[in-house]
């Protein structure tokens, strides 16, 4: 991939969580910011989101850190996320999300995506098995070569050893690349993955900043004084 390409991809994925979180997500997630009662955090880990976020633990930055996790909470649908990010590579294959040349062993995969690496539910897991065997049947069927390696679950963000039990049931001839690793097969780039990563975490800043939020904030702040 090329150096221009990779820029257009990670101009299209700071726009589609841009107008996913400000624009859906940012007036529900402030309504129910200024309670303490409506955050499942455990209170241990309050100063260190705060320092983490802001780099001290004070009332305010323990306030909008809380703000901070309640608006990073979302639901993307998949098909959203394939039309606004990965749109050249959209696969027309039933069950198979996007294509792409993997750009270390340089052989076409099939992809079903999926944005979290926690979130996967029986339905899907189970979708994935069945859609992957149709597929290679398909192929099979048409004399077209394709190595089992070639279908690939691929998860946008995340580690592998944050997978859901769920993406570990799917069967081991299929395999899960999640986050860097899946975003250097697509770019190439081994150093795409956490620049992206910044980008939209400075996104996310800017929504704590936003005026629909301050008056939360400083709600909640109170209950840290």
């Amino acid at each position: 991939m090329e150096e221009a390409q990779r820029i257009e991809l990670l101009e299209k994925a700071k726009s589609f969580f841009r107008k996913e979180i400000v624009g859906a997500h940012l007036n529900v997630a402030c309504k129910k910011a200024s309670k303490l009662s409506n955050y499942n955090v455990n209170p241990f880990l309050f100063k260190y989101l705060a320092n983490f976020l802001r780099g001290n633990d004070d009332s305010r930055s323990i306030a909008e850190a809380l703000v901070f996790s309640q608006i990073i909470d979302f639901e993307i649908q998949t098909d959203k996320l394939i039309d606004a990010v990965f749109s050249c590579y959209k696969s027309d294959i039933d069950g198979v999300d996007i294509e792409f040349i993997d750009q270390k062993d340089k052989r076409r995969k099939y992809c079903q995506l999926y944005l979290n690496p926690d979130k996967i539910d029986f339905e899907s897991s189970q979708f994935i098995s069945k859609s992957f065997g149709k597929s290679i049947r398909n192929f099979r069927e048409r004399e077209l070569k394709i190595a089992l390696n070639d279908m690939i679950v691929g998860v946008f963000y995340g580690e592998q050893n944050s997978l859901s039990s769920l993406y570990l049931s799917i069967p081991e001839r299929y395999t899960t690349i999640v986050g860097a690793d899946f975003w250097h097969r697509l770019t190439g780039s081994d150093t795409f993955y956490p620049k992206m990563i910044d980008e939209l975490f400075e996104i996310l800043l800017e929504i704590t900043k936003e005026k629909e939020c301050q008056n939360e904030i400083t709600q909640l702040q109170e209950n840290f004084c």
